[in-house]
């Protein structure tokens, strides 16, 4: 019984462990399963992951392309912007040239036009003399002459130039002298201690002028002025007229008269010589238009310019001296030039005058017709 008990349990052992090797095996088909399904799963994610790095290399060579052709396209724009920039600094460059040229020709502009205007520009003091008239100088064509007061003045202006610092006029006695330094490059001058180089110039003088002034001054007629129309025009007339008639006021017998009510002004012409005369003496009168109204009165004369008459010249025994340093005060230094030039040793002479005028100053120096220097 024993024997065949044994026998009986071997086939079960077996089936036993039959059961757990497929057992064994169907687990190890499952890791295998397993294995493939996460090898899958991993090659899947390998492929999404693959095509996504794909995805982002090329998006990342786009962006390289695109930054690169931003570069190329910041550079060119870079090097358009400094070649501009460039060309305006050159553009500014010439204007600021052209700006400054156009400054210094407008100065010399200017310059010339002081220049013209003071060569030009007549400025006379007429001394108040004592004048007599005479009878028999020409009048107009069907002008009485007993009517009229007439004379001639003649204006001559002396010529000039304008002496600036640094400069000096020396007028010799003799002509030769003068054209001796002329011929000089330069003049070594000393000073004490020290030299300076003056540089001798020909002097040109700033054009004159000459003309006659003729003045005709009526014996008879006046001029009168604030005279308002305080009343209506004809009877403002009749007073002015009744007023100048009046001996009693300083009138006369009033040949015709004129009135503007617009301005207040007006003429008055007498009969008789000599009233005129008065009343502008007194230059002013009393008119009588119902209250006392005093008006101005003058005289009635008329002006042409004649024979007007422009030269110029150049002296012959004046030079020029031109850059002269202030190594000294003024009046030493100006005797050292006059010291100097008065040496034949150094080409000189005799000096008639001698006028410097030290740097920051300047002088109009007057010649007359026999071009002595005299200045002021």
């Amino acid at each position: 019984m024993s024997d065949t008990a044994g026998i009986n349990g071997e086939p079960q052992i077996q089936e036993d462990e039959m059961i757990a090797v497929e057992e064994e095996l169907q687990k190890y088909k499952d890791l295998v399963e397993a294995a493939d399904n996460q090898k899958s799963r991993l090659l899947l994610e390998k492929a999404i992951a693959e095509d996504e790095k794909r995805k982002a290399e090329s998006e990342l060579q786009t962006f390289m392309e695109y930054e690169e052709k931003m570069s190329d396209t910041f550079r060119k724009d870079l090097q358009v912007v400094q070649e501009e920039m460039n060309s305006l600094d050159r553009i500014n460059q010439d204007l600021k040239r052209e700006f400054d040229d156009l400054r210094k020709k407008l100065q010399l502009k200017r310059d010339e036009s002081d220049s013209l205007e003071r060569k030009f520009k007549i400025h006379a003091n007429i001394p108040v003399k004592t004048l007599k008239f005479t009878r028999g100088l020409e009048a107009d064509e069907g002008e009485d002459r007993d009517d009229l007061v007439a004379s001639v003045f003649t204006v001559t202006q002396r010529p000039s130039f304008l002496l600036k610092g640094g400069q000096a006029l020396i007028t010799f006695e003799e002509e030769k002298v003068a054209e001796q330094i002329l011929r000089l490059a330069k003049c070594s001058v000393a000073c004490d201690k020290a030299k300076m180089d003056i540089k001798p110039y020909a002097l040109t003088l700033d054009p004159s002028v000459k003309f006659e002034v003729h003045i005709k001054v009526s014996k008879k007629t006046i001029k009168f002025s604030n005279a308002p129309p305080t009343l209506p025009e004809e009877r403002m007339r009749d007073r002015l007229e009744l007023s100048f008639s009046r001996a009693s006021r300083g009138g006369g017998e009033v040949e015709k008269l004129e009135y503007d009510k617009n301005n207040g002004t007006g003429r008055v012409t007498f009969v008789n010589t000599g009233v005129a005369e008065n009343l502008v003496l007194r230059g002013k009168f009393c008119v009588d238009t119902g209250s006392d109204m005093v008006v101005d009165v003058f005289p009635l004369y008329d002006y042409q310019l004649r024979k007007f008459q422009t030269y110029s010249g150049a002296p012959n025994r004046t030079v020029l001296l031109g850059g002269i340093q202030e190594l000294m005060d003024e009046e030493d230094l100006q005797d050292h030039l006059e010291i100097h030039f008065q040496k034949p040793s150094n080409y000189g002479g005799e000096v008639e005058h001698i006028k410097y005028i030290p740097i920051g100053k300047q002088l109009t120096a007057f010649f007359s017709e026999d071009c002595t220097e005299k200045a002021s």
